[in-house]
């Protein structure tokens, strides 16, 4: 299924589409930083556009979106091939080593085990 044709509806169905494509998609980067780049530059970008009202700008914009959905899905099959660990931020912090007080003393490298 191609994505212009998971586009159909009327324009603000395309738009909400568009949005909900575009964030599942931002999801699928390996790296936390891209994922979080992703996710919040679609949501700028569709906040910024809001009150756009004239449907031919509006089809521009749905238009520029899916050219951008693209490169989005190629980017994220092209960090899909480079295994990165996760940050502390992510959570699921795996190999923790306690010290005598409960404290996190140090915690594991997780590289090439």
């Amino acid at each position: 299924m191609s994505i212009v044709s998971s586009l159909k509806g009327d324009l603000p169905q395309q738009a909400r589409s568009l949005y909900r494509q575009l964030l599942r998609t931002g999801d699928k980067f390996q790296s936390y930083n891209f994922r979080e780049y992703a996710k919040r530059r679609t949501r700028d970008a569709f906040r910024e556009n809001k009150t756009v009202e004239d449907p031919r700008q509006i089809q521009d914009l749905v238009q520029k979106g899916l050219k951008e959905l693209q490169v989005m899905q190629r980017q994220t099959v092209v960090s899909q091939f480079y295994q990165i660990d996760r940050l502390v931020v992510e959570g699921g912090m795996a190999g923790k080593q306690s010290g005598k007080s409960g404290d996190i003393s140090r915690q594991k490298d997780t590289g090439w085990d």
